[in-house]
């Protein structure tokens, strides 16, 4: 975070000091919302979460010059009526004081793997500062945004949103230049009602932006009909990517390896470039674009651009993470999220991993569970999910979990000659007895659901891993 007194961080979030002998002491660290994360320097922000309350553990946030929180706490504080709305504020003061170009990026899929594969080109033109994971909410991404400071040159932000107002609220905090919007799916359908309410919400980002003559630039996939026509709601410069001729950065000869990974020759606006990707499916292409598309505005060359595309790696866990064990098992754990677009995605880019497998005897598994919030869809996505399973030849499906896992083992065995080949079973537990006992050297498993699921404990007990929890805590 860039150096503020506490006497400047109070006036900006409006709360009162308590304790604090010395409001000229300067926070030079982070803010944090784990009391063990704290470092020298830093602050420490109290939430009362469902099961844990941080003010509880403001004492043990030791090296913290102060503590944001609601109450006095026995130690330095600055007391406030809500964190939430302070994060906001302080990040928002602190971006404004940036020379940063700051960078949004929204959609209903790949957001996450498109952030990181911006974040890496980016990071060959200066220092980047990037949400890490999918810190992508209200708390999280004023969080990403106080860890940039006087050095860094790009701020790229993550926006999620479960609303309308949502991502308007975030772009407020931490207004961007550069606004993306990757794709309008079905992903929380059940809470917005329909697609065309999900476009008004990931709209909201290119709203804010710049004018074109201010320098905003709208990045927005020509492929989404939904996403292309938001170009009527800004005034910012538009700059199309995708596989249609009209799109700005374009992808020609898209194909994929024996491995399953994308290669394309890349097009921009000042030349092209091969580009053969490290990660996995014919999705990533998408996202590659997309990412190629920012680098571009920001005046990246398209040899440099397919050049870092090409050497880019995943940075979050637990999106297409593919693993070999020492038996020739191979694992790809896809278990972050679910919705039927990316579960689609997965499913094609394991049977395209696969082929090589097959050659030497080896067979693909999907390991899939509930994609949530799907509303009156859930039951014809989900059955729709274990039929595409069968129409692409996968050769072994494990359905997890209660009615929705049915619903896709149902859709198996309904579409065609399946009977064995689709099993259901009733919880992570019992796909890991079954896995242990069924796979062979040369199979590769797809482990896919809804975060909530937490299917990720099922890749990780097969690789003989602890399974680790990654979000926003509750402030121990």
């Amino acid at each position: 975070m860039i150096s503020l007194s506490l006497a400047e961080v109070t006036a900006i979030v409006g709360g009162q000091p308590y304790d604090i002998p010395h409001l000229d002491q300067r926070v030079t660290g982070p803010v944090v919302i784990d009391s063990r994360e704290v470092r020298p320097g830093g602050l420490f922000a109290a939430f009362a979460g469902e099961r844990v309350d941080g003010h509880d553990y403001a004492e043990r946030a030791a090296g913290a010059v102060a503590v944001v929180a609601t109450r006095p706490v026995g130690v330095p504080a600055i007391v406030v009526d809500d964190v939430v709305a302070a994060l906001g504020a302080l990040a928002r003061a602190v971006v404004e004081r940036l020379g940063a170009r700051v960078v949004g990026l929204t959609g209903s899929v790949g957001k996450t793997s498109t952030k990181d594969l911006i974040a890496q080109l980016l990071e060959r033109l200066g220092p980047t500062v990037w949400t890490p994971g999918s810190f992508n909410n209200e708390i999280g991404m004023p969080l990403t945004a106080l860890r940039a400071d006087d050095g860094t040159r790009h701020l790229v932000l993550e926006m999620g949103a479960r609303g309308i107002g949502h991502i308007r609220y975030l772009a407020e905090l931490t207004p961007p230049h550069i606004g993306l919007v990757l794709n309008v799916g079905t992903a929380h359908i059940g809470e917005f009602g329909g697609r065309e309410q999900i476009a008004q919400a990931k709209g909201e980002l290119v709203e804010g932006l710049p004018s074109a003559e201010a320098g905003g630039v709208a990045v927005l996939n020509a492929d989404d009909p939904l996403v292309r026509a938001m170009s009527v709601r800004t005034t910012a410069e538009v700059l199309l990517f995708g596989e249609a001729a009209e799109a700005h950065v374009r992808a020609e000869n898209v194909r994929l390896t024996d491995l399953g990974q994308p290669s394309f020759t890349l097009h921009t606006p000042t030349g092209c470039g091969d580009v053969t990707m490290r990660l996995y499916g014919e999705h990533h292409v998408s996202n590659a674009l997309a990412a190629a598309a920012v680098a571009h505005a920001l005046g990246m060359s398209a040899p440099e651009i397919a050049e870092a595309l090409s050497e880019a790696g995943q940075l979050s866990r637990w999106r297409m993470e593919v693993t070999e064990r020492a038996d020739g098992v191979t694992i790809v754990n896809d278990a972050y999220n679910a919705n039927p677009e990316s579960m689609r995605a997965a499913l094609r880019a394991l049977v395209a991993m696969g082929t090589a497998h097959r050659a030497q005897g080896g067979r693909t598994w999907a390991v899939l569970g509930q994609m949530a919030e799907l509303g009156e869809e859930s039951l014809a996505e989900h059955d729709t999910v274990g039929r595409l399973a069968v129409r692409l030849n996968v050769s072994k499906l494990v359905a997890v979990g209660g009615q929705e896992a049915a619903w896709i083992d149902m859709g198996a065995k309904n579409e065609g000659s399946w009977g064995e080949e689709s099993v259901h079973v009733s919880d992570a537990r019992a796909a890991v007895e079954l896995l242990r006992r069924e796979l062979r050297p040369g199979d590769i498993a797809l482990v896919k659901a809804s975060r909530s699921v937490g299917l990720e404990q099922v890749a990780a007990e097969l690789l003989g891993e602890p399974g680790t929890a990654e979000g926003e805590g509750a402030g121990r």
